[in-house]
């Protein structure tokens, strides 16, 4: 009996243990999710950023310049003579300054070997720059460029310390980050302020040599940051320095073969208005900007000077002597301090795309406006 009532249990404990072997794992609650890791800085975040700024614009600031049927500034306008369209809708403009308001400036001078005998020229500009750029009440930061982007001098309305910067500037090596300059300096300019003028002032060639970064990527950023950018160029005179530069290769092409947007057909002019292989610098540039939207490629049949300067509404300049640079920078100067500063948010948000803007004067069609043609509304999160 002893027996059989060791078996008994043995053989109970046995199928006992086999039922708890077959049933399921009961499941760990679950774990709280990680932390998300921190983004590395790399370009591509970088990219990723503009473009979720892209998608959240809420305030444009247009700076515009009037000019009469003479091409002298017009000044003393008042806020309510404005008109201002974003793809032909009339806009309610939050406001419109007519006074001077201080800004915030950043010089990026390119420092390579290229530009050796010319340096000696940019470092004197820096007892100028208060009177004529900065006023009683601007700032100023001084960045240098070559295969490396170094800040010289951070803002400041010091114009001691700006000029002490500019002085230290000296040649480096061959490359020349353009590209990449502009866009550490529009995200210094993003930093500051914003109810400052944003402004950049490139004193520089107008080509790129060895960015990393992307052109049309780094025009969005400036147009996102509602920064103006000014270049004075430094090209013309590296050529009397260098080998003159063999001519362009003749376009045998014949129109018909470049791809033009619907509707368009491809004549010589419309292949010039688009393409910009013709007269640049005329009103034919929006074509172009549209398309550089459409098309990266795009990007590399105008320098990233054109791009820059009149996808933000800015100017150019050049120059052959001292004197020609510091005529370039009060030339700049009265542009700032001409300027009527139009805000407005804009009402088509949902539009993606590019945004023509167009600013009207009332009352006075014989006045002409200038400034950016537009800014860029990514469509992918609309």
């Amino acid at each position: 009996m002893r027996r059989h009532l060791i078996f008994a249990l043995l053989t109970c404990g046995s199928m006992a243990a086999l039922l708890v072997a077959q049933q399921p794992a009961r499941k760990a609650p679950p774990a709280a999710p990680p932390a998300p890791a921190a983004a590395a800085p790399d370009q591509d975040a970088q990219n990723e950023e503009i473009t979720r700024i892209v998608t959240t614009f809420q305030q444009v600031l247009v700076p515009t310049l009037v000019f009469d049927k003479r091409g002298s500034f017009v000044n003393g306008l008042q806020p309510d003579q404005f008109r201002l369209f974003d793809n032909g809708k009339e806009q309610n403009l939050a406001s419109v300054d007519v006074t001077y308001t201080p800004i915030s400036l950043v010089i990026a001078v390119q420092a390579n070997s290229r530009v050796d005998k010319i340096i000696s020229q940019v470092n004197k500009i820096g007892p100028m720059l208060k009177p004529i750029l900065l006023g009683d009440s601007g700032e100023a930061a001084v960045v240098a460029f070559d295969s490396r982007i170094r800040v010289l001098q951070n803002f400041t309305s010091d114009t001691d310390q700006i000029t002490s910067a500019i002085k230290t500037i000296k040649p480096g090596s061959q490359s020349a980050r353009l590209v990449d300059a502009v866009f550490e300096s529009t995200r210094m300019l993003n930093h500051r302020d914003k109810n400052r003028r944003h402004i950049l002032l490139v004193i520089g060639e107008k080509q790129d040599s060895g960015s990393e970064g992307r052109a049309r990527e780094t025009l969005q950023y400036l147009q996102l940051s509602n920064v103006a950018t000014y270049w004075i160029d430094m090209s013309h005179i590296i050529g009397t320095l260098t080998a003159p530069a063999q001519d362009p290769r003749p376009n045998t092409n014949s129109p018909a073969i470049h791809p033009m947007p619907p509707g368009v057909p491809a004549t010589p002019t419309s292949v010039d208005q688009t393409y910009g292989t013709g007269s640049v610098g005329r009103a034919e540039f929006l074509p172009l900007l549209v398309e550089i939207f459409k098309d990266a490629r795009n990007v590399f049949r105008t320098s990233p000077a054109e791009l820059y300067t009149k996808g933000t509404g800015g100017s150019q300049f050049s120059f052959g002597t001292q004197r020609g640079l510091e005529e370039a920078i009060t030339a700049i100067s009265n542009e700032l301090r001409s300027q009527y500063q139009i805000s407005y948010s804009p009402n088509n948000k949902e539009e993606g795309g590019f945004h023509h803007i167009v600013v009207q004067v009332i009352g006075h069609p014989d006045y002409d406006c200038k400034a950016k043609p537009g800014y860029y509304m990514s469509p992918k999160f609309q």
